[in-house]
């Protein structure tokens, strides 16, 4: 039975199944959807089973438990490790859905939720895909399935997982579906993602809340203060200042950067899609260049003093930020965090103290395009799409990329399915129907090209 038929006599059924999965609220951040966690991966477990798996299993971590299961064919082959995530973002602000967003609905040919597509339609897509060439004795190489519950808070209990499992995850390549398209006619293949790395940073100034009037003009505002230090980490050719941070950027190639200039961009519609009159980036480089394969530097987050409603006449005691840095291949996210935290406090004036506080970060990650599993992903794009997919870098992290590479020593092919437009993280997350169809006979030419 062909892949197209066979889709459309379970499609039903694969639906059903999704939307028992998008039913349970999994959702890492918040502490009280603890054991939504849990009922999430006890039924992919009874999927993967269901589609063919020798065995799954939940494992336990340090912090949500783990999705592993295995489809064992010969000893002698090859094996593919596929990566998915099964929580889910926040659903809020919750007024601004048109339906319930844990209540999967079908319209307009799309299926509306939190987790339609991130991440589990296109885990389903996998699984899908996975179900149909174990059941046409199609499957000429090892399948493992690793399924995790904190991609979305930064997993930050799967680096020792990894480390703790090496030999249980030991494969040939991973496979992973947590990426997007350029467009629905568009296909493509992200060949790249940039790092992260993040701080709060805290400046004090006097040792309490003071009135403005009795002291503003003799003390230093830690507002004003934190204003002057972040504005000046990036410079008026939008570079950023920090000394050393670009030793280890490694510049375009001019191969990739026509390669880049050929992506169908249209700038103006780019701009009325977010509502800017204008862009601003790094001098020298396009947008596209500039928002996937070079480094940047973002405030995530600024308060201090009074934010109530009216107004309050106050000089505040203290001032916070969230600032974030993307990295590109090469540069290491710890080196970058000590040199972000080194500059700050050489930079700091003596009226206030600075203290700048490490959080999360991860590597950057490129995919050789000459790689066995890419070139067997390309033609299943090829296959299902109807026109080769392009190679892309994205501007978005996956930290966890870099550490399957660092830990394991295996490549990564991302064979994502999302869209722009499928608003994952924003009120009604959706997937289309359509591409949902055409994933699974991608991966499943995938799996036959593999081989």
């Amino acid at each position: 039975m062909k892949i197209q038929q066979y889709i459309q006599e379970n499609e039903a059924r694969f639906m059903e199944e999704l939307f028992s999965l998008i039913r349970i609220p999994s959702i890492s951040a918040l502490p009280e959807h603890k054991d939504d966690m849990l009922a999430c991966a006890l039924r992919w477990t009874e999927l993967l089973l269901e589609a063919g798996a020798d065995e799954a299993m939940v494992m336990p971590s340090q912090g949500n438990p783990l999705v592993f299961a295995q489809k064992h064919v010969n000893d002698d082959a090859p094996t593919v490790l596929i990566y998915a995530h099964y929580d889910v973002m926040p659903a809020e602000p919750l007024e601004l859905w048109k339906s319930q967003p844990f209540e999967p609905e079908i319209r307009d040919g799309r299926i509306w939720a939190r987790g339609a597509d991130d991440d589990k339609g296109q885990a389903m897509i996998q699984v899908k895909a996975f179900e149909y060439v174990v059941k046409h004795g199609l499957l000429n190489h090892n399948v493992k399935f690793i399924f995790e519950g904190e991609e979305e808070i930064g997993s930050p209990s799967l680096n020792a997982f990894i480390k703790e499992h090496k030999e249980m995850l030991k494969a040939d390549v991973i496979l992973v579906s947590d990426t997007s398209m350029l467009g629905a006619d568009l296909p493509s293949l992200t060949t790249g993602l940039r790092g992260l790395a993040y701080w709060e940073i805290e400046v004090t100034g006097p040792n309490r809340d003071l009135h403005s009037g009795h002291f503003g003009g003799a003390v230093a505002n830690p507002i004003n203060t934190l204003c002057a230090l972040l504005a000046n980490v990036i410079d008026e050719d939008g570079r950023i200042t920090i000394p050393h941070f670009y030793d280890d950027v490694e510049e375009v190639p001019a191969a990739e950067r026509k390669m880049i200039a050929q992506i169908p961009f249209d700038e103006k519609k780019y701009m009325e899609a977010i509502g800017v009159r204008a862009l601003k980036g790094e001098k020298g480089y396009s947008t596209l260049e500039r928002n996937s394969c070079r480094p940047s530097f973002d405030v995530c987050g600024i308060w201090g003093g009074y934010t109530g409603e009216g107004s309050k006449t106050v000089l505040p005691s203290k001032a916070y930020a969230k600032v974030s840095c993307r990295l590109v291949p090469h540069q290491n996210h710890a080196v970058i965090s000590k040199l972000f935290t080194d500059y700050i406090q050489s930079v700091a004036p003596e009226y206030v103290e600075v203290k700048v506080t490490p959080m999360h970060g991860g590597e950057g990650y490129v995919c050789p395009i000459t790689l066995p599993a890419y070139q067997a992903a390309e033609k299943g794009f090829t296959k299902a799409f109807g026109k080769r997919p392009l190679a892309v870098r994205r501007g978005g992290s996956i930290p966890i990329i870099s550490d399957f590479e660092q830990i394991l020593g295996i490549k990564t092919v991302l064979m994502g399915f999302g869209l722009e437009s499928d608003a994952i993280h924003s009120p009604n997350e959706n997937f289309s129907l359509d591409i949902f169809r055409k994933g699974i006979e991608a991966v499943v030419e995938f799996h036959l090209n593999y081989s």
